[in-house]
């Protein structure tokens, strides 16, 4: 069965970035000239799903609005002749159907993931995180979504990281399993103490999962932080059936740290269209000065 659905957490509080985001969800600051979750709407897109599910919480409804239809805007914009700025709002009023459901309580990624079990049903489908940002000719999800043609199973995306970092992240541990960039998942574990495991494959905000994922999600118990952690969900669907562990082709951003934003940003607007050249020309010149 083809993977149609995207789903997206944008429920967080974003309290990394306070005070910008006391009123701004954090997935709606820029990057550039468009806000991050732009971005990753663009990307799974592009790599051919059809319907994007976020999975919201109170005071997100900005995120909703940005890919909605605004009629006073538009009106204005056609009053000014502002053309071309009118008609890119307008495609990214129509980039994909997009609908929304609420999660009521931050019970973690893996209880947000689980609020969407109704609209997804009984079929494949991606999740993508909604300040994770990867850079790359192929897109992320189209890479991961051209081997779930070929494995059609779980799979989740992995960049190496080094061992004093493993307890920042969720770890993979597995074996190459004759594809290229591809290993078979043996054991997951979420941000493990030092010393306790000699992976260095981080997973990060990119997954293929199997609707299986509902049912065990409805049995899990919270884990790390007091949260319903989808890692510990993966570990037990692994255990059922096969998974793997994809080392994405790409450059991935941390957009919801203040570092990995400010890198984003650099990256992104050097290869800006408009905007790249006299981008590093500027970075040059600077460089000189510290």
């Amino acid at each position: 069965m083809d993977v149609r659905k995207a789903v997206i957490p944008v429920a967080g509080l974003g309290t990394r970035f306070l005070p910008a985001t006391k009123a701004i969800p954090k997935e709606m600051l820029t990057i550039v000239d468009r806000p991050t979750i732009q971005y990753i709407v663009e990307e799974v897109v592009n790599s051919g799903i059809e319907q994007i599910i976020f999975v919201t919480s109170e005071g997100k409804s900005a995120i909703e609005n940005h890919f909605d239809y605004n009629f006073h805007l538009d009106a204005v914009l056609r009053e000014k002749n502002k053309t071309a700025l009118g008609k890119e709002l307008d495609m990214i009023s129509n980039l994909i159907d997009i609908v929304s459901v609420r999660q009521k309580k931050p019970l973690g990624l893996g209880h947000a993931i689980w609020t969407a079990r109704h609209i997804v049903g009984n079929e494949p489908f991606m999740v993508c995180l909604g300040d994770d940002l990867v850079l790359s000719e192929v897109p992320c999800a189209r890479q991961m979504l051209d081997l779930y043609r070929d494995v059609g199973e779980s799979i989740v995306a992995v960049q190496r990281v080094p061992a004093n970092r493993t307890f920042q992240y969720g770890i993979v541990e597995g074996e190459p399993n004759g594809r290229e960039r591809t290993f078979k998942v043996s054991r997951m574990v979420e941000k493990p103490a030092p010393g306790t495991t000699d992976s260095d494959l981080a997973i990060i905000g990119r997954y293929i999962l199997n609707p299986e994922i509902f049912e065990i999600l409805s049995k899990t118990t919270p884990g790390h932080g007091g949260e319903i952690q989808l890692t510990d969900a993966l570990l037990a669907l692994s255990k059922r059936r096969e998974m793997y562990a994809y080392e994405f082709v790409g450059t991935r951003f941390d957009a919801g740290d203040k570092f990995g934003y400010l890198k984003a940003i650099i990256a992104y607007a050097m290869r800006h269209n408009d905007l790249g050249e006299p981008f590093k020309a500027y970075l040059k010149e600077i460089a000189q000065t510290l």
